[in-house]
């Protein structure tokens, strides 16, 4: 009998592009289709339930279906949905990022990560009235032309180094160096004169999870620094999920604009932009750098991230450790089922992120990772399913922990992963 979400699936391809609405959500034979979530669990349309280790690419850093979300946006949803002009509560959730985030003095409320990062750019050339941005290889800051160039996620799982359909025009105008490479870095900006702004992930999770080196963000707000370069630090999925104030706080640099989503609304639509005055107050209607959003500020989603960052405020000296105690266990004995049956991996972790490469070398840059042997890693990831684990189905994503994982979710995904590493063993 043809499953549902087989069934499902090839009807999705008659109608929707490849049958999915974002390209990292295909794999093969086909993807299943979920029905419900809770908790730290998805089921699928067979009814089939999956330990979700994805949680929203790390957006559900809480859980799904968690009680303080779903109370405040139910709260909401009696109110309204909708109203296109400002609301009390835009300006409690404002004040509660910038009491999270030091380096933010104003903040505007978009819907994506893509719109964040797009703004912040559009913020800098406006600012220093200069064209270039500087980028990062392996980093991934949404899907817009300024930063489709070597780009992690989707692109790196699917082997696209520049996107069709972008224009050179606006390509060209962004640099590439390499992740940890400080000193290239330097070089790039003592070349070019024109440099608006440097965007980075602090920590690279959209490569599989690479960590910077020591001093490596010291380094890199030193030099922008000295050269007046605007930096920009993209926390979309480490603001919140990291620590309360993302990695600048973990880490204590302070960039001059940061934007933020995921873990902000912990699965609804809502993104952040923020940073220094001066170059915040560019926008409009006061500056004349343009940006509108019909949605932006929507009330729901605002709801979600006020009910979200005061849970995480109100839980952070147990929630934090807790995780990061998780994730070390789960990366270390990982890390020993591997080498016991002699597979060649590398294991990155921090916080409540992690992630397995099969390779004998040191994962540090979007070069090393790109070695890995992603073959392996599609093997490892179908084993994983089977046994009830959901992970992010592409090497060059990462292992997600939330606050609603258990310890018998631990222990059935040790398990799991066991099974797993025997099949890529085989």
């Amino acid at each position: 009998m043809m499953s549902k979400s087989k069934k499902l699936f090839s009807e999705a391809k008659k109608i929707i592009p490849y049958g999915v609405n974002s390209p990292v959500r295909y794999y093969e034979p086909y993807p299943f289709f979920v029905k419900r979530s809770q908790s730290s669990y998805i089921w699928d349309e067979d009814n089939n339930r999956y330990i979700d280790f994805c949680n929203g690419y790390g957006a559900l850093f809480l859980g799904h279906g968690r009680k303080e979300i779903i109370s405040s946006v139910s709260k909401q949803l009696k109110n309204g949905t909708l109203f296109c002009t400002p609301t009390e509560q835009e300006i409690k959730l404002s004040k509660l990022i910038i009491g999270n985030f030091p380096s933010i003095n104003k903040v505007r409320l978009v819907n994506t990560g893509l719109e964040a990062t797009m703004t912040a750019i559009r913020l800098v050339r406006g600012f220093t009235k200069k064209k270039k941005i500087i980028k990062f290889e392996g980093c991934y800051h949404g899907a817009h032309d300024s930063v489709l160039v070597k780009a992690g996620s989707g692109l790196a799982h699917h082997g696209i180094s520049v996107s069709e359909g972008g224009l050179k025009e606006i390509s060209k105008n962004t640099l590439v160096v390499q992740y940890n490479n400080s000193t290239e870095l330097e070089y790039v900006i003592k070349k070019h004169k024109d440099v608006a702004g440097v965007i980075i992930e602090p920590i690279l999770a959209n490569m599989g999870l690479i960590l910077p080196q020591k001093n490596f963000l010291r380094e890199i707000r030193k030099i922008t620094k000295e050269n007046d370069i605007p930096l920009i630090f993209d926390e979309i999925v480490t603001g919140l999920r990291v620590s309360t104030g993302g990695a600048q706080k973990y880490f204590g640099i302070k960039p001059d604009i940061t934007t933020l989503g995921k873990a902000l609304g912990n699965g609804f639509a809502i993104a952040a932009v923020g940073g220094r005055k001066e170059i915040m107050d560019k926008l409009t209607p006061g500056g004349k750098v343009y940006q509108a959003s019909t949605f932006a500020g929507n009330p729901v989603s605002v709801s979600a991230a006020i009910a979200s960052i005061t849970t995480i405020n109100k839980l952070k000296n147990k929630l934090y450790p807790k995780l990061q105690r998780h994730c070390t266990l789960l990366a270390r004995a990982l890390g020993d089922i591997a080498t016991d049956m002699n597979i060649s991996h590398q294991i990155n972790f921090t916080a409540s992120m992690l992630q397995i490469f099969f390779t004998n070398n040191p994962v540090l840059d979007y070069g090393s990772a790109m070695k890995s042997d992603v073959k392996k890693f599609k093997k490892f990831f179908s084993s994983l399913l089977k046994k009830g684990i959901f992970v992010a189905p592409s090497q060059f994503e990462v292992v997600f922990l939330s606050d609603a994982h258990t310890n018998a979710d631990f222990n059935d995904a040790l398990n799991a992963y066991h099974y797993a590493l025997k099949m890529v063993k085989n």
